[in-house]
C-alpha cells in the first residue's frame, strides 16, 4: 500500500512514522508513506498557500492550487473523473468529514493508494472537497489545529490492518469496534473472544495479587468455555456502561441477549 501525506509541515510526522508498527511496516515494505511538503507547490516568492476568504471572516484558509497541483503530480485524477471501483482514495481531513471509524479503516486497508489532505486554519478552499477529494473525514467530533494529528491516526490504523503487518493477524479481528461475528455457543470451547462490536473485554496478565486486588479465579481455572462466557460478559458489561450506542450495531447472539438481559437486571 502507498500513502500520500500532503501538510504545510512535514517535519510533524518524523516522529510518528518512526516507532513500533508503522516503522516495522515501512522496513518491510508493506507499506510506503510519502510526506508531501504542500509549499513545494506554491510557486510565489513567499510560497504561498492561504488566502482570505471571499465574504470576510476570521482566519485564513488554504488556496486551492497547491493542493490541486500536488495531488495530480502524484496521478491522482480529480473526483469528477474518477471511477467506480478505483482502488484508491482522495482524503480531505476535515472536521465537516465523516467520522472515522473501524469500518472505514477496513475498506481504507483494502486500497492500493490513499492520499491524505491535511487541512489547516480555517479550512481548505471548497473546491478542493467538491471536484478533488472523493471524501472528507473527520476523527472525531472535535476541533484540532490542523488535519496532522487525524492523518497520523488514520495511518496507524490502517497499516496495522494490512495482512502481515501485525504478528498475530488474528488478534486485528477480535478488538474493539471490529464488527467480525457473533461467538455462538455451538463455537465451542475458545480462550477468545470475537468482538463483534463490542468493546473489548477486560485483560490481566502477572501478578495474581496486586495490591490485594486479584486476577478473576476464572481466568486461571482452564475452562476454555467458562473463560469465553466470562470475557463476552464482561466485554457486555463494558460496553452497556462505556458506549451503549455500540449495542444498537453490535452482532449479538441469543446467548448474548440473555447475558445482557441478567446485567441490565443486576
Amino acid at each position: 500500500m502507498q500513502i500520500h501525506i500532503v501538510t504545510i509541515f512535514p517535519d510533524f510526522f518524523r516522529g510518528p512514522l518512526d516507532y513500533g508498527i508503522l516503522r516495522r511496516a515501512r522496513e518491510t515494505g508493506l507499506v510506503t508513506i510519502t510526506v508531501h511538503d504542500l509549499r513545494a507547490f506554491a510557486h510565489d516568492r513567499h510560497r504561498t498557500v492561504d488566502d482570505r476568504p471571499f465574504g470576510g471572516g476570521e482566519g485564513m484558509v488554504l488556496k486551492p492550487e497547491p493542493i490541486f497541483e500536488c495531488v495530480e503530480q502524484l496521478g491522482m485524477l480529480p473526483r469528477e473523473a474518477r471511477i467506480d471501483g478505483c482502488t484508491d482514495s482522495i482524503v480531505l481531513l476535515s472536521a465537516q468529514g465523516r467520522r472515522f471509524d473501524q469500518a472505514m479503516a477496513n475498506e481504507f486497508a483494502s486500497l492500493e493508494r490513499i492520499v491524505l489532505i491535511c487541512g489547516r486554519y480555517e479550512g481548505v478552499d471548497e473546491r478542493v472537497a467538491e471536484h478533488l477529494a472523493d471524501r472528507e473525514v473527520s476523527v472525531g467530533d472535535f476541533v484540532l489545529s490542523g488535519g496532522e494529528l487525524g492523518a497520523a491516526i488514520i495511518v496507524d490504523c490502517v497499516t496495522r490492518l494490512i495482512p502481515g503487518v501485525v504478528g498475530n493477524e488474528a488478534s486485528t479481528q477480535q478488538e474493539s469496534f471490529t464488527a467480525h461475528r457473533a461467538v455462538a455457543a455451538s463455537d465451542g470451547p475458545s480462550s477468545t473472544c470475537v468482538s463483534g462490536g463490542l468493546l473489548d473485554y477486560p485483560h490481566y496478565t502477572r501478578p495474581a495479587d496486586f495490591r490485594g486486588v486479584k486476577v478473576p479465579d476464572i481466568l486461571s481455572s482452564g475452562n476454555h468455555d467458562e473463560i469465553r462466557r466470562w470475557r463476552r460478559r464482561t466485554a457486555l458489561e463494558k460496553t452497556l456502561r462505556n458506549r451503549p450506542d455500540l449495542l444498537d450495531e453490535a452482532i449479538l447472539n441469543d446467548e448474548d441477549r440473555k447475558l445482557l438481559a441478567q446485567i441490565k437486571k443486576s
